[in-house]
C-alpha cells in the first residue's frame, strides 16, 4: 500500500492510493451548525471530504457529517470498529463496512436493518451482485457504496491473447522463460484475505464452495482438491514470482510495474497507477476476464458499503446522511477521483468515466457472474484458518489441506480454536 501522495496527471490516479490504503489521514470536519452530528467512520479515502461537505451542504443544517477515518489496515478497522460496537459505543453512527463484515455486524445486533422507505432508496438502480453484499436474511443492513472484482491485466507485447485459464497462464510462463522475458504472473499469495480470495475463486471456477448457501456447513470436497491442485501448480510453475508468498496487492501492481511480469491478478486501481507510473508499459497494458479451470473463471466481488449503528442516537439522519453519501453524484466522485467501482449501475455511462474507467464494461460484465466470499456471521474465522492453511501455496497437499481444512472450518463456524 502507498504511503505518499504522489502528482497524477490523470485523475483516476488519486485512487490508487485510497484503495490500497493511503497514509493521508482525513481530520474530522468541525460541525459549524446547531445540527446534529452524524459521526462517519470509514476507511482512509483521499477525496472521501469532498463527498462528505457536499453531502454536509445538501443537508441545509439539520445534521453535520463528521468524517473520522479508520486504520489502513482492514483488521485494524474491524478491530476497533467491533470493539466500540460491543460497547454500545454511541458515538458511531454511519459506518463504512467492507462487504465480508455484514452478516457479522448483523447478527450481533449491532447495526440496524433499513427501515423500507429508505431501503427502497437504497437499492434503487443498484447491482445485483454488490447488493447481495449489503443483505443479510432479506435484510438490507447498509447501502452498497462501492464494489468491486479482480481482472487478469497483462502486457499485449508479451501475451498478445490474453490467457482464458491458469493453464493457458502457465504456458505462456513457460514460453516467456524460455524466450528470456519477463514471465512472472502476479497474484496474492501471502497468508491474508487475498489468499482466501484467490481460494473462493479457484473452488467456485471447480463448480463448488466452501460454505453451503445458508453459511453454517462446510462444501469443499472434491471442487476444493481441484482448485488446491491448480493453486499448487501454478505455485510451483515458471508463472509464479518467488516471492509469491509474501505477496499483496500492491506488491504485485509494483512487480508489473518495474516489468519483471507479463500479467497480474488484481482490482482495477492498477491501470491509473500503470498509466502515471510507466506510461511506456501501459501503451500495451490490457485487461481480460478473471481466468479460470476450463475456461474464464469468477471474478472476486469486493467493496464497501454504509451501515448505521444500533447504537446511534440520530438513526434518522444517520440513514439520510447514508443515503447522500453514496448517491449516484457520490459514487461518481469516489470512481473518478478514488478509483472506487459504482454500484449504482447508470454510473458507468457517465461520460465522465469514459477516461478513467476504459475496463468499466469489463466490471460490469465480471460482476455478472463475480463470486462473493462465503457469508457467515464468522467469516473471520473462517478466513484465518483457510489463509494459515494454505500458506506457503507451494507446498499444499491438494487430499490432505482440503482433509484438515474441511475439519478446521467446522470448528471455525462454532468460533473453536481460532486465533483472535
Amino acid at each position: 500500500m502507498s504511503n505518499q501522495q504522489r502528482s497524477r496527471t490523470f485523475r483516476l490516479v488519486s485512487g490508487v492510493v485510497a484503495v490500497i490504503g493511503a497514509a493521508a489521514v482525513l481530520t474530522g470536519c468541525g460541525s459549524g451548525t446547531d445540527g446534529k452530528v452524524i459521526n462517519l467512520y470509514n476507511a482512509p479515502q483521499e477525496n472521501l471530504g469532498q463527498i462528505v461537505e457536499r453531502c454536509n451542504e445538501m443537508a441545509d443544517g439539520d445534521y453535520h457529517i463528521r468524517l473520522n477515518t479508520l486504520p489502513r489496515d482492514a483488521d485494524g478497522q474491524r478491530e476497533q470498529m467491533v470493539r466500540r460496537l460491543a460497547a454500545a459505543d454511541s458515538g458511531m453512527d454511519v459506518l463504512g463496512i467492507d462487504v465480508t463484515w455484514t452478516a457479522e455486524l448483523a447478527s450481533a445486533d449491532w447495526i440496524l436493518p433499513w427501515p423500507d422507505d429508505v431501503r427502497a432508496k437504497a437499492e434503487e438502480g443498484v447491482l445485483e451482485a454488490p447488493l447481495t453484499t449489503a443483505t443479510y436474511e432479506d435484510e438490507l443492513y447498509a447501502a452498497p457504496y462501492n464494489t468491486n472484482v479482480q481482472l487478469l491485466w497483462y502486457r499485449t507485447d508479451l501475451m498478445p491473447e490474453p490467457a482464458q485459464t491458469w493453464d493457458e497462464l502457465v504456458a505462456t510462463a513457460q514460453r516467456l522463460e524460455e524466450e528470456q522475458k519477463p514471465h512472472h504472473v502476479e497474484v496474492t499469495g501471502a497468508q491474508y484475505e487475498g489468499l482466501v480470495v484467490w481460494f473462493n475463486s479457484m473452488v467456485a471456477a471447480a463448480g463448488g464452495a466452501i460454505l453451503n448457501k445458508e453459511g453454517d456447513a462446510v462444501e469443499l470436497g472434491q471442487p476444493a482438491v481441484e482448485a488446491l491442485e491448480d493453486m499448487r501448480d501454478f505455485a510451483r510453475s515458471p508463472a509464479a514470482n518467488p516471492s509469491m508468498s509474501n505477496t499483496q496487492e500492491d506488491q504485485a501492481r509494483l512487480a508489473m510495474e518495474n516489468g519483471s511480469s507479463f500479467a497480474q491478478i488484481n482490482w482495477p486501481f492498477v491501470y491509473a497507477s500503470m498509466v502515471a507510473n510507466r506510461p511506456d508499459i501501459a501503451e500495451n497494458f490490457a485487461w481480460a476476464p478473471y481466468p479460470g479451470i476450463d475456461g474464464p473463471g469468477n471474478a472476486p466481488l469486493g467493496g464497501a458499503n454504509f451501515a448505521v449503528s444500533a447504537f446511534s442516537e440520530h438513526p434518522e439522519e444517520s440513514f439520510e446522511a447514508a443515503l447522500c453519501l453514496r448517491d449516484d453524484e457520490s459514487q461518481l466522485m469516489a470512481a473518478v477521483n478514488d478509483g472506487l467501482p459504482p454500484t449504482i449501475e447508470s454510473v458507468y455511462a457517465d461520460e465522465r468515466m469514459a477516461d478513467p474507467y476504459p475496463m468499466r464494461d469489463a466490471i460490469l460484465e465480471a460482476l455478472e457472474t463475480a463470486v462473493p466470499r462465503p457469508v457467515t456471521p464468522v467469516y473471520q474465522n473462517v478466513s484465518t484458518v483457510t489463509s494459515a492453511l494454505l500458506s506457503p501455496p507451494a507446498d499444499i497437499d491438494p487430499i490432505e489441506a482440503e482433509r484438515k481444512l474441511a475439519s478446521q472450518l467446522a470448528d471455525a463456524l462454532e468460533s473453536k480454536g481460532v486465533l483472535p
